[in-house]
């Protein structure tokens, strides 16, 4: 298909806390009642728009409570929207159709622990449909696929929490699906659990499949996604490609030669800048714009040019600042405001 996979127009969800909202957690309960969230409103996602295409490994990050598993739930027609719109793999929000070609792993799954892994995904294969052939077929393949085939005769209540998240994968793979919706699919895994689910995510991709997922380690998502997003208080805050996330933005160049010697640069400015020695070389940190009267300076004092690199904003880098950025915003209209 040619038309993105999920297109998200100006999605909404404000959720009404009531009576018990505002009510303190201390008591006793006539003596010390504090009623003040009667009638308050929490907007949990403002306004998100994003698009993702077909074949595409989509990271969706943000901080705890950005709404990015409210937003989840709305696009896999768990929870309704307050407004806006979507579409998934073309299809109005909880379309059934849609749903037969999705998969989905929740953050937090709950699953019957009395069932054996075969047991479990029959299960979730008679959900979709699927042919006992099928069933007993693709379960097989899955349980191997996730690393649990040694365990495929003990029940799941005697399963370590990263073996039930390798399960919930296995399930969310079990009809096939056209689009994968991860939430927090690295949760509890250790590396070589993680390194499973990549390796997983990009067989998805050369298969021409679409995976849509959250998460927390920005290293995975940095190793694996064509593009992704940051939502920090209910709103995309950026989206691109990596590339053109971070190398918009260079924090230095670094900047290596040999055969210098000691006494060569005193008085410069290049006396003060921060120097990494390793055998005979000596790299220099320098401002992108003062590279080119760095580097002659450092030819000049008798030094063999090495490399010339930019070093651009790690993920984690980016991420920080954006959620900064919106806090600081926030804190500055509060303060405004009293």
């Amino acid at each position: 298909m040619s038309a993105p996979v999920l297109d998200v127009s100006g999605l909404v969800k404000t959720f009404d806390l009531g009576f018990l909202g505002g009510l303190p957690v201390v008591g006793p309960w006539f003596s010390r009642m504090q009623i003040k969230g009667i009638g308050q409103r929490v907007e949990a996602v403002r306004g998100v728009s994003l698009t993702v295409e077909p074949g595409e490994i989509f990271g969706f990050l943000g901080p705890n409570g950005a709404g990015k598993t409210t937003t989840l739930k709305m696009l896999m027609g768990l929870i309704r929207p307050t407004s806006g719109k979507a579409t998934v793999l073309g299809r109005p929000l909880g379309d059934r159709q849609a749903r037969a070609r999705l998969g989905f792993l929740p953050e937090h799954p709950y699953f019957y622990d009395y069932l054996k892994p075969l047991e479990f995904l029959d299960f979730y294969g008679r959900l979709f449909s699927l042919s006992a052939r099928e069933r007993r077929s693709r379960a097989e393949e899955l349980v191997d696929r996730v690393g649990l085939g040694y365990a495929i005769n003990r029940p799941l209540r005697k399963f370590s929490k990263g073996m039930i998240q390798r399960m919930g994968i296995a399930q969310a793979l079990i009809n096939d699906p056209d689009l994968v919706v991860l939430d927090e699919p690295m949760s509890g895994l250790d590396p070589m659990g993680r390194k499973d689910v990549r390796d997983i995510i990009f067989e998805l991709k050369a298969r021409g499949k679409t995976v849509f997922f959250s998460s927390h380690i920005l290293q995975d998502v940095e190793a694996i996604c064509d593009r992704i997003s940051i939502m920090v208080s209910g709103k995309v805050r950026a989206v691109g490609t990596l590339d053109t996330l971070l190398n918009d933005s260079v924090e230095h160049v670094e900047i290596t030669v040999t055969d210098l010697a000691d006494d060569a640069l005193q008085g410069t400015a290049l006396d003060r800048a921060p120097t990494r020695i390793s055998t005979d070389r000596k790299t220099f940190d320098v401002p992108p714009e003062a590279v080119d009267g760095m580097t002659r300076a450092l030819l000049d004092a008798g030094g063999q040019l090495v490399s010339v690199t930019r070093v651009r904003r790690s993920l984690e880098a980016l991420f920080v600042d954006t959620a900064r950025q919106v806090e600081n915003a926030h804190s500055e209209t509060a303060e405004a405001s009293t």
